[in-house]
């Protein structure tokens, strides 16, 4: 995959990054070409060499009309839950390490189904904020929106689905 200067990207389990350098270095006695971005959530930054791209995860941003689907899935979608919490939360991790907005997204809907039937772990609880990060802030970028009207589509997609979003103090602004 290749990419320009500028260009909304997807570092799984960071959230979107925007490409703001590339640059040629050597690697193995190769040059390489490196991208540098900057994940806009936290303003780290992040090189990626061109030939990890793909094994790293490194995805371009959702079209805004596929946002629509992430939001069918939470209100009519099926997902499931390893009894076992660590076979769980691994399964949740693989899923959130894939970059997929969907897999992010069937990790809310699980977490949250978990939730009405037992309380969630500690670190369950923090995925389930981090999904909730992930799948607000890029929705909102690829539609050009607010985080607050995304997490109110959330809400609704959930609430169709009999699941709520939780709410507090770290929820987006």
């Amino acid at each position: 995959m290749d990419f320009k200067h500028g260009d909304k990207v997807v570092y799984p389990n960071q959230g979107v990054g925007i490409i703001e350098q590339i640059s040629y270095g050597m690697l193995n006695g190769r040059t390489v070409k490196y991208y540098t971005l900057r994940i806009l959530s936290s303003g780290s930054r992040v090189m990626v060499p061109q030939t990890n791209v793909e094994a790293v995860g490194l995805r371009p941003l959702i079209r805004p009309a596929e946002t629509s689907k992430v939001l069918s899935f939470l209100e009519k979608g099926r997902c499931t839950n390893h009894h076992d919490w660590k076979h769980r939360y691994k399964e949740n991790s693989e899923r959130m390490r894939t970059g997929s907005l969907l897999d992010v997204a069937a990790v809310l809907k699980s977490l949250l189904a978990l939730s009405r039937t037992k309380p969630l772990s500690f670190r369950e609880k923090k995925m389930l904020e981090r999904a909730k990060q992930l799948l607000v802030s890029e929705m909102a970028v690829a539609k050009g929106t607010t985080e607050t009207a995304i997490e109110t589509s959330l809400m609704r997609a959930l609430a169709k689905a009999r699941l709520q979003l939780p709410t507090g103090a770290d929820s987006p602004e």
